[in-house]
């Protein structure tokens, strides 16, 4: 079959942190993708783009980018298309996408941590699809860098994941990505590799191991719609992999949708993507990654083919949903009102607030056209939807980002989704790897027998760190790191992943503290604080507006307790008598909005506004909370 030698496709996964992004700004940098001078002036990490992914430091969506590379021996230029993958398993529809587009994988591994579970996930993808993988040992450089032990894991990992003869005969290559530097020749751990200056042989790497695409001769067209993007002037943007045939601007195509009918649309802009910008090209060939506007309601995984033999490519498929919540309007007393709910510049704030039924579900439709691994299921009340998602992280950063865009939403307990296999009702597991100092082991194994975590593997590297491997319910990772941060002293590293489905495990206690409910609404004082802190630890501050059902901190008790947080001081003629006693008041524990979600029972919620993530019960009267407590109990 004829092949195009001037184009590679790769995809660069990794485990979470690990310097995917960081060598993929290298990469552009050194193939003369910026002008000089403005190379200066350049952000690290350019191919996270989103805010959340910058502040989170990990990638959550998966971007392509295009280098130019000029081969030393004076040949044509060669361009490589580079996909920058997702390291974090929550976000695994985004790297069944990357697969999908490319011809091979680079798969990095941090010199120190070795090969990680989403490690294993994203390898056993690209094995799966029987592609070449090139292998990157990153930051060699680091102090406790181990070189020779990471890859003789990597290829215990292959021979894990049954890859063939061919598979395990795999280059490697050691890198600094953040000194841009790589070499074919081991350095001393933790040393920059001192051989080269520049990653010139990795470019040569990629270019000796990653096939050229194939095409037939004279060949039909067929593209295969793998990712959208949005322009506001173009409408809805499509990214495509051309298969076979040839793309041309202005050219009428068949358009094979995920139901098979099929219909012709107009290419109205065709764009290829030269480093981190697209711009306006005639044609895409066999191989190319291209962008197409035009078509306003074209799906992942669709097709555009020849309008006289239009053959539909298959459609990419995911791994099923884990883990699910519900997400509806704020049904709480503060809806739309701001962050305290008073002034001229709350009223202001909350002018273009979304708080309907209507602009809630139209928000989660949209996000269904670009996230294949989200489902949107309808419940009993016609104002909460049903969220399913791959783990807890994707969904909070939906729920992030929603909140951003200025959404009041009531979000549920995150629950898992079960399945009935031969009769019997079956739950979501995973392999949680962990690393810990040796002090900790045993805190550590006590958390994970509460939770009917069962221990797969143990080694230790000699290091004074023990690194532990458990199986456990989904269900019981669900508030997990906040606790296990406590017990190890936020010296643990805990990185988990889907491992498939078991028999149910019977009933799971993760939380023993109750939670104490503020008992009618007002503002937080101090004096109410002074007297409440000895009861449990507090989540609110002075002059924080709450309501009745509200949680305003967790009970040092088993059971929850309804308080007034807002009673003030008695005035007397004593002069120190007004004197509130801040001084005395320890300082309330903030919660973020996984923390929040973590924290919440099956009879809580978490209420969140731009402003605030406040926790409440699901009702909020407290005599009909004890009515329903007393029911259950007879």
């Amino acid at each position: 079959m004829p092949t195009r030698h001037d184009i590679r496709n790769v995809a660069i996964v990794a485990h979470v942190d690990h310097g995917k992004t960081t060598l993929v700004d290298a990469m552009l940098k050194q193939a003369g993708a910026f002008a000089a001078h403005a190379a200066e002036k350049l952000d690290d990490r350019m191919m996270d783009s989103n805010d959340l992914e910058r502040e989170k430091g990990i990638t959550i969506l998966a971007k392509n980018t295009a280098v130019k590379y000029h081969p030393k021996d004076g040949g044509d230029p060669i361009t490589i298309n580079i996909i920058d993958t997702p390291g974090h398993a929550d976000f695994g529809g985004e790297v069944e996408r990357g697969l999908s587009m490319v011809d091979a994988v680079v798969l990095l591994v941090d010199a120190s941590e070795g090969p990680l579970p989403q490690t294993r996930f994203v390898l056993r993808k690209a094995l799966a699809a029987r592609m070449p993988v090139i292998l990157c040992i990153n930051k060699t450089d680091r102090p406790d860098a181990r070189i020779d032990e990471v890859v003789n894991e990597t290829y215990d990992l292959f021979l894990d994941l049954d890859a063939d003869e061919e598979q395990i005969e795999f280059p490697i290559v050691y890198a600094c990505a953040r000194d841009g530097v790589a070499s074919l020749t081991k350095p001393e751990d933790g040393t920059v590799p001192t051989d080269s200056e520049n990653l010139e042989p990795f470019f040569t790497t990629l270019l000796s191991h990653v096939p050229a695409p194939e095409y037939e001769e004279g060949g039909s067209l067929q593209a295969h719609v793998t990712n959208l993007d949005a322009d506001n002037f173009l409408g809805r943007i499509a990214l495509l992999r051309v298969e076979q045939g040839e793309l041309k601007k202005g050219q009428t195509v068949a358009w094979i949708k995920r139901d098979g009918t099929v219909s012709s649309v107009r290419i109205s802009e065709l764009m290829m993507t030269e480093a981190l910008t697209r711009k306006p090209a005639e044609k895409a060939g066999p191989g190319d990654i291209c962008a197409v506007a035009g078509i306003p309601d074209i799906m992942i995984g669709e097709t555009l083919a020849d309008p006289e033999n239009p053959v539909a490519l298959p459609l990419i498929t995911v791994d099923e949903p884990a883990i699910s919540m519900t997400i509806g309007t704020n049904t709480s007393p503060l809806v739309g009102r701001g962050g305290t709910g008073k002034g001229a510049e709350a009223k202001a704030a909350v002018k273009d607030r979304k708080v309907t039924a209507r602009q809630v579900k139209d928000r989660l439709d949209r996000e269904l056209i670009g996230n294949v691994s989200l489902r949107v299921l309808d419940t009993e009340r016609p104002d909460a939807w049903e969220v399913q998602g791959r783990g807890e992280l994707a969904l909070a950063i939906l729920v992030e980002t929603m909140r951003r865009e200025g959404f009041e939403l009531t979000i549920g307990k995150p629950q898992v989704v079960t399945k009935e296999i031969d009769g019997k009702l079956h739950e979501p597991i995973e392999r949680i790897t962990i690393d810990v100092p040796e002090e900790h082991m045993g805190a550590v194994t006590q958390l994970m027998g509460t939770r009917k975590g069962r221990m797969d593997n143990m080694s230790n590297h000699g290091s004074g760190w023990v690194r532990m491997e458990f199986i456990v319910p989904s269900r019981g990772l669900i508030g997990f790191r906040t606790e296990f941060l406590t017990n190890t002293r936020g010296t643990g590293i805990a990185h988990s992943i889907h491992e498939g489905h078991e028999p149910w495990f019977g009933e799971l206690v993760t939380r023993n503290n109750g939670s104490l409910v503020a008992d009618r609404a007002g503002s937080v004082t101090a004096f109410a604080m002074t007297n409440l802190q000895e009861r449990g630890v507090l989540f609110t501050e002075p002059g924080t507006e709450v309501y009745e059902g509200m949680i305003v901190g967790e009970n040092s008790r088993s059971d929850d307790m309804d308080v007034n947080i807002t009673k003030e001081k008695k005035l007397t003629n004593m002069r120190s008598a007004s004197a509130d006693s801040f001084e005395a008041i320890v300082p309330p524990r903030k919660l973020s909005l996984e923390q929040s979600l973590e924290f919440c029972r099956d009879d809580e919620c978490v209420e969140v506004t731009p402003e605030a993530v406040r926790i409440r019960k699901v009702v909020l009267d407290q005599k009909e909370r004890g009515r329903a407590a007393s029911r259950a109990k007879r």
